[in-house]
C-alpha cells in the first residue's frame, strides 16, 4: 500500500512539475529565428596607421574579409531573454600583429583572454570609458585578462604597434550576432514582439528595422544595406 501511495505521489509531482514549466520560461519551441545578411557599401580602405617607431619599415598584415564583419543587435532585449548562462569566456587573439577577431561581440559579465601567438611584445590597451586597461608588454605564449562588466563599445590597440586595432562590443543581452564572410547572421531563440533591430559597421555606419516576430518556430528575414 505505502508503494502504491508512494508512485501515486511521484506521479503527481511530475504532472504538477509538467504544468507549470510553461511559466518558468520560453521553451525553444516557444520562439523564432530572425535571420538574414548585411551588404556593407562603403569603400573599403586599409585603417591609418599612427606614426611608431616599431612601425618603421613594416607592411601591416591587412585582412580585409575581417573587417568586413558587422554586429546586428536587437535596441532591446525580449522581457523574458535575461537567462544565467554561467561563466562567460572569449578570446582576442594576437597574431601576424593583428588582432583576431576584428569585431567581437560579448555578453556583460564576458572575461576576455588577450593571448600573444606572435614572435615579438605586445601591449594591449584601450582608453573607451565602458572599459578602459592597460596590459603591459607581454611576449609570445603569455595572455591576459579582462572582464567586461558594462554595456557598450570597447576600442582595443596595441601600445607598440599602432596598426593594430580591434572593436569590443558589450551587450546586456544574449540578442545579438556577428556577421560570417557572406554578410549573414542569425538570432535564434527570440520571442514573438516587435523589436528595433539594428547593424553596425565600424562605427561609421548603421541602420535599424523594425521586425515583427511572430509566433513560435517561424523564420524572419531581415536585410541590412549600410552604405
Amino acid at each position: 500500500m505505502r508503494r502504491l501511495l508512494s508512485a501515486t505521489l511521484a506521479v503527481l509531482a511530475l504532472i504538477v512539475l509538467g504544468s507549470v514549466r510553461p511559466s518558468l520560461g520560453a521553451s525553444p519551441r516557444a520562439s523564432a529565428t530572425v535571420r538574414g545578411r548585411v551588404d556593407i557599401r562603403r569603400p573599403l580602405d586599409a585603417p591609418a596607421p599612427r606614426p611608431g617607431v616599431a612601425d618603421l619599415g613594416h607592411d601591416p598584415l591587412f585582412q580585409p574579409g575581417d573587417r568586413r564583419r558587422a554586429v546586428v543587435y536587437f535596441e532591446t532585449a525580449p522581457q523574458p531573454a535575461f537567462e544565467d548562462s554561467g561563466e562567460l569566456r572569449a578570446t582576442l587573439r594576437q597574431e601576424h600583429e593583428t588582432f583576431v577577431p576584428h569585431v567581437l561581440a560579448i555578453r556583460t559579465g564576458t572575461v576576455v583572454d588577450f593571448p600573444n601567438l606572435d614572435p615579438i611584445y605586445h601591449n594591449v590597451f584601450s582608453l573607451s570609458k565602458t572599459r578602459a586597461f592597460d596590459l603591459g608588454r607581454y611576449a609570445k605564449g603569455h595572455s591576459k585578462a579582462v572582464r567586461f562588466d558594462e554595456p557598450g563599445i570597447v576600442r582595443v590597440f596595441c601600445d607598440i604597434h599602432s596598426h593594430m586595432s580591434a572593436f569590443i562590443l558589450v551587450f546586456a543581452h544574449r540578442f545579438f550576432a556577428v556577421t560570417d564572410e557572406q554578410g549573414a547572421y542569425r538570432i535564434d531563440r527570440v520571442p514573438s514582439g516587435t523589436y528595433t533591430v539594428t547593424a553596425w559597421y565600424e562605427g561609421v555606419a548603421q541602420q535599424s528595422r523594425q521586425v515583427t516576430v511572430p509566433q513560435a518556430g517561424e523564420t524572419v528575414d531581415l536585410d541590412f544595406a549600410l552604405r
